[in-house]
């Protein structure tokens, strides 16, 4: 993405494709809470009075019997996924890559310890298919609504075996249920000129070039220093789409200081309403050896600038 963000779901913190991360913004009023107003203390009792109980903690969901490695009848997936379909779904689709999906779930490690659970907390979880770990990507895909599954995950498709601080290493069992899908809306079409730049785009001095598809009723650019809201699909040069707002229904907001360099120069040229085509070099983007999940080399979007705040 065009944007750096976490994306906290449950069990799994994701980056999306970025290129800087933004600060949060400070409080603009803050205050200092009051002073808070002597008590007289009330006269000592014969009997004292009884020490307040902790609150009781919700009890771990006890790990299933096949936990630590999957039943011989479990079904295997090239990558290494094993599932098993615990109770049989009423829905007649599978979620794609790019819907959003509400489950129930808990996770266990192959010891038996329960690690995550919306179960537990009596509140289901809604993300994004690709928002998650990938054996979760892959396993979410087998499933209709209604259907409760098992799934193994080996370490390579979940968090690894030396993760970030606070997420489970190695193999992993979740149990999950898939409550709905809702379904993301048809990915622009792939652009005939995706490949190359036509004789009529402009280039400028830095090599971005750009096509204007449609003008908007916008009189104002932005600057470098705005925020601004878009509407954007991205693809490399062989016509792979890479990340979309339109597919996922929501525009994206962020500084155009923090963002690469093709978006810094090339939405300043923008008008609020105005649709660009832009052919970005590797150089303006994330390089051509960029860091992991980020696409290399050039890379062309459609970017509807929506707001300028």
């Amino acid at each position: 993405m065009i944007r750096a963000r976490w994306i906290c779901v449950c069990f799994a913190l994701v980056t999306s494709t970025a290129c800087k991360q933004e600060n949060p913004e400070p409080l603009e009023h803050a205050t200092a809470p009051a002073e808070p107003k002597a008590e007289t203390p009330p006269p000592p009792s014969e009997t004292p009075p009884k020490a307040e109980e902790p609150p009781s903690q919700p009890q771990a969901i006890a790990a299933p019997a096949d936990v630590a490695t999957p039943p011989k009848d479990a079904a295997k997936t090239a990558s290494g996924l094993a599932s098993k379909v615990l109770t049989k779904g009423t829905g007649k689709t599978h979620p794609g890559v790019n819907d959003k999906v509400k489950v129930h779930y808990t996770g266990w490690t192959t010891d038996g310890k329960m690690f995550d659970s919306s179960v537990q907390r009596g509140e289901p979880a809604e993300f994004g298919v690709s928002q998650v770990i990938k054996g979760w990507t892959e396993g979410l895909q087998l499933m209709v609504e209604g259907e409760k599954r098992r799934l193994w995950i080996p370490a390579k498709l979940a968090y690894g075996e030396t993760p970030r601080m606070g997420a489970p290493a190695g193999a992993l069992t979740f149990d999950v249920e898939l409550l709905s899908i809702e379904k993301a809306p048809e990915p622009p079409p792939v652009p005939k000129d995706v490949a190359k730049a036509p004789k009529g785009a402009k280039t400028t001095p830095s090599g971005l070039a750009y096509t204007v598809l449609e003008k908007g009723k916008g009189t104002v650019h932005p600057k470098a220093t705005d925020r601004v809201t878009v509407h954007y699909t991205g693809w490399t040069t062989d016509g792979k789409m890479f990340d979309s707002s339109v597919v996922r229904g929501s525009p994206a907001t962020f500084s155009l200081s923090q963002v690469i360099a093709g978006w810094t120069e090339g939405v300043q040229l923008m008008k609020v309403g105005d649709k660009f085509r832009f052919w970005i070099p590797g150089k303006l983007a994330y390089g051509d050896h960029p860091r992991p999940g980020a696409p290399a080399g050039a890379l062309v979007f459609d970017v509807e600038l929506v707001a300028i705040q």
